[in-house]
C-alpha cells in the first residue's frame, strides 16, 4: 500500500513538471531593449532610469526577467540588425528609446507589443491611432509638443534683449526633423520670430551647420530631441559656446552638458515610467488599450555662468521662474 502511494507520488510529480516548466517560463519573460546611442555609459543617466524603474516594480534582470540591450550607436543599419536580433530571439515586449528607434520597431513588426520612450509626434508618426486609445502593438510615453516649444522660445526671447532670428539644428536623416521644423516655425511665427532650419548629419557636420548659423546672423539656436545632438551634447555646447551663439536645449542631459538654458521633460522619470507599460503588458494588458503619456513633469534650467561668459544678463523674473540655476 505504501509502495503504490509511492509510485502515485512519483508520477504525479512527473506530470506536473511540464506545468512547472511553463510557469518557470512564464516567470522570466523576455524583453528587448533597443537605444540609440553606443553603449549603456553613454545612454548614462536614461539607462540607470530604465533598470531602477524595473527593480521599482520587483524586476531583476536575470533573475525574474531577461532584459537584452542594444546600442546601434546612431547607425541605421545597426537599428535595423539589431532589432531583427531582438525579433529572432522572440522577446515578449520590445522597449524602444530615443527619437530613432521607434520608426524601425513600427516598420520591424505589427505583433510584438512595443513600449516607445521619448516618440514626438506617435500620432503623425503612425505608431497608434490616438493617444487615448493607442489601438495597434504600440503604446509609450511622449516628450514632445507644441506647447513645449513655444514656452522654451518664449524663455529664450525673454533672456535674449532684441532677439528676431532663431537657428533650429535637425538632423535630417531622422523622421522627426519635418516635425521639429514645421513645429518649431508655428511657434517663432506666433512670438514674432525668424525661423531658420539648419542640419546636420554627423559630428564633422555639426561644425559646419554652427558656422552657417553665425555667418546667416543668427542670434540663438534651439535643439529638440534627437540622438545625435544628444550622443554629442558636450561638442554642441563647446561648438556654440565658441560661436557665442546662446544654445537652447530639451533636457536635463544636454543642459548639464554646458547649455544656456532648457526646457523640457524630465526624461529620466520618463525611463523610469517605461517600465509600468512593460509590466501591464506581461501581466496581460493589450498595448492598444494602454493610453500614451505626455510629460506630466516640465524643469526650466538656466546657466548662469554661460550667460555671464555670453554677456547676457539674466532677469531676475526668469531667475524667480527657474527650477535649478548652475552659478
Amino acid at each position: 500500500m505504501q509502495r503504490r502511494h509511492f509510485l502515485v507520488a512519483i508520477c504525479g510529480a512527473v506530470a506536473a513538471l511540464p506545468g512547472l516548466a511553463r510557469a518557470q517560463a512564464r516567470r522570466m519573460p523576455r524583453v528587448g531593449v533597443l537605444w540609440h546611442a553606443g553603449s549603456a555609459g553613454e545612454e548614462g543617466a536614461y539607462y540607470a532610469g530604465l533598470l531602477e524603474g524595473f527593480r521599482d516594480l520587483g524586476y531583476v534582470d536575470g533573475r525574474n526577467i531577461n532584459l537584452e540591450h542594444r546600442f546601434p550607436n546612431e547607425m541605421p543599419e545597426r537599428f535595423r540588425s539589431m532589432l531583427a536580433e531582438l525579433i529572432a530571439l522572440k522577446v515578449d515586449v520590445l522597449v524602444t528609446v530615443g527619437t530613432q528607434t521607434a520608426p524601425y520597431a513600427r516598420d520591424a513588426t505589427t505583433s510584438i507589443p512595443v513600449v516607445f520612450i521619448f516618440v514626438p509626434d506617435p500620432v503623425g508618426s503612425h505608431f497608434v491611432d490616438s493617444l487615448a486609445r493607442p489601438g495597434r502593438n504600440m503604446t509609450g510615453l511622449s516628450h514632445f509638443g507644441m506647447d513645449i516649444v513655444l514656452k522654451r522660445l518664449q524663455f529664450l526671447k525673454d533672456l535674449i534683449p532684441g532677439l528676431s532670428r532663431v537657428a533650429l539644428l535637425v538632423n535630417p536623416n531622422t523622421e522627426v526633423a519635418a516635425l521639429y521644423k514645421r513645429v518649431t516655425e508655428t511657434a517663432a511665427v506666433e512670438l514674432a520670430l525668424e525661423n531658420h532650419t539648419f542640419e546636420a548629419r554627423s559630428l564633422d557636420e555639426l561644425g559646419q551647420a554652427f558656422d552657417a548659423m553665425v555667418k546667416a546672423g543668427m542670434q540663438a539656436v534651439t535643439i529638440n530631441g534627437e540622438g545625435l545632438a544628444y550622443q554629442q551634447r558636450a561638442n554642441v555646447a563647446k561648438m556654440t559656446l565658441a560661436r557665442r551663439l546662446p544654445l537652447a536645449v530639451w533636457s536635463r542631459e544636454t543642459f548639464e552638458a554646458g547649455a544656456l538654458m532648457s526646457y523640457g521633460a524630465d526624461q529620466v522619470a520618463m525611463c523610469r515610467r517605461g517600465p509600468v507599460f512593460v509590466d501591464r503588458i506581461l501581466k496581460g494588458a493589450r498595448p492598444g488599450d494602454l493610453p500614451v503619456e505626455q510629460p506630466t513633469k516640465l524643469e526650466f534650467m538656466i546657466n548662469r555662468k554661460v550667460a555671464r561668459e555670453l554677456g547676457l544678463t539674466i532677469p531676475p523674473m526668469l531667475l524667480a521662474r527657474a527650477d535649478e540655476v548652475i552659478q
